[in-house]
């Protein structure tokens, strides 16, 4: 990052380098629930070399069929709002929201997380499990299957402290997010 020039006031300086930052943000999309939505809305991603950091999917409503997108990505201002109309211009797109931006939202994942151990390392792994809240769904001589909720930092804090520990595999989930609030999507 370059410093402001001597004679280039500092707030200018500031609007730019906050226009240009890139900043994480949630879109959750209503679709028509058919096959080949998701290859679309992915392909939208991909066409345009914009990353998809997390991608979850569901119907939400069997009787009008209708399912909902939640995808994590990245970038400035300019491109976060570039691909916000063009997901809005997909024909299968009923609606498009930016939980980060103009719908503040709560943000969950679950992970499952197994850890291989035994002695000092199991007691250990167990202790650090309860200080996440995270529960024990299945458990060996050897080994425990640990199910963690919550936001994604969350879940890479305790995936880091069970490194050392013994962790042998993880499965996430990926983002779901809802609006706070009485109004729906």
């Amino acid at each position: 990052m370059s410093t402001p020039k001597r004679d280039e006031p500092k707030s200018a300086y500031f609007l730019v380098d906050q226009k240009d930052r890139e900043i994480r943000t949630t879109f959750c999309v209503l679709v028509d629930n058919e096959a080949g939505v998701l290859a679309r809305v992915v392909g939208l991603f991909a066409g345009r070399g914009y990353n998809i950091e997390s991608l979850t999917v569901a119907e939400v409503d069997h009787l009008d069929r209708t399912s909902r997108i939640t995808i994590v990505t990245s970038g400035t201002p300019a491109v976060l709002e570039q691909i916000r109309h063009q997901l809005e211009r997909l024909v299968p797109v009923h609606k498009v929201f930016d939980l980060t931006a103009e719908h503040p939202g709560i943000e969950r994942e679950l992970a499952l997380v197994k850890v291989a151990g035994t002695g000092e390392k199991r007691v250990e792994a167990l202790r650090l499990s309860d200080a996440f809240r995270a529960r024990v769904i299945d458990t060996t001589h050897s080994s425990f299957v640990f199910e963690v909720t919550g936001s994604a930092g969350k879940l890479d804090a305790f995936i880091d402290l069970m490194k050392p520990l013994g962790l042998v595999e993880v499965s996430r989930t990926g983002v779901v997010a809802i609006s706070r609030g009485a109004e729906a999507m």
